[in-house]
């Protein structure tokens, strides 16, 4: 059974509008077992898409290829208007730096200030020690992180160490990073999932909120069903490396996505 479903349009049923991703083919194996199996989507500006799928099914592999983490072993990535496999190592600095990117771990300096960190994310752009530490920074940028960090509720938080924060305050102080890098797309690698059902929930809603506010394309590799039926415009589920639905949220069925979540490598409708 064919459980492939196109879905290219945002909630609502309004038109995108207009292709940031496509891919094409995509195959990825480590020499053993091929974690990626001819894989192609396209995803549009403004939209949120979750990709979801069983452990070992080739989510994480999947977002790695896309900023080449990880280069694929066949295939075509066009992201920005950019072919990603064929930057050179400066180029492909430039990409990532369009590119914001959440990870499941904060990857926080521990022991200065909320607002130091945030100042990290802006070395993509200006780079050297002004973006090191809050006192340094000029005071252009430093008020940029400020709005960072109060657009994700922590401006009263600024000059905390980060080690004294919560596990859900931390990934808000990661996400006001991620914005400082001013992202034309945003890549979350399942943000959520080491944080309490609730932060877990704040967190997602954040990121949805956030990204729908600047237009941006939001992809993120969901653990949770009902965070993926909440906070997303399209679904993809990926099974044993290969894409077997590529839905519309709205007209997704929670039955049939829970299938995605059971078993390690499997999830097929």
């Amino acid at each position: 059974m064919n459980a492939l479903q196109t879905a290219g349009t945002v909630a609502a049923g309004s038109t995108p509008v207009g292709p940031v991703l496509h891919v094409s083919d995509l195959v990825k194996s480590y020499g053993g077992p091929t974690v990626l199996k001819g894989v192609s989507f396209t995803a549009y500006a403004g939209v949120s898409l979750a990709v979801i799928g069983a452990n070992g099914s080739g989510k994480s592999t999947l977002l790695k290829c896309l900023i080449r983490l990880t280069d694929p072993t066949s295939g075509r990535i066009e992201m920005l208007g950019q072919e990603v496999g064929t930057l050179n190592a400066r180029a492909l600095r430039r990409f990532r730096s369009r590119i914001g990117v959440v990870w499941q771990k904060h990857n926080l300096v521990p022991r200065i200030s909320a607002l130091s960190n945030v100042l990290h994310g802006v070395q993509s752009r200006l780079g050297g020690p002004q973006s090191w530490w809050h006192w340094a920074a000029p005071a252009p940028v430093r008020a940029e992180a400020m709005a960072c960090l109060a657009r994700v509720g922590l401006a009263d938080k600024a000059l905390q160490r980060v080690d004294s924060l919560s596990g859900g305050q931390q990934q808000r102080v990661a996400i006001a990073r991620m914005l400082m890098q001013r992202p034309e797309i945003v890549l979350a690698d399942e943000p959520d999932a080491s944080l309490d059902p609730q932060s877990g929930e704040d967190v997602m809603r954040l990121l949805s909120d956030l990204a729908r506010q600047d237009g941006l394309t939001l992809i993120v590799i969901s653990h949770r069903l009902e965070h993926t039926l909440e906070f997303s415009d399209r679904i993809i589920g990926l099974a044993g490396g290969q894409i077997t639905l590529d839905v519309a949220t709205g007209k997704a069925d929670a039955g049939q996505l829970r299938r995605f979540f059971d078993k390690p490598g499997e999830g097929t409708p």
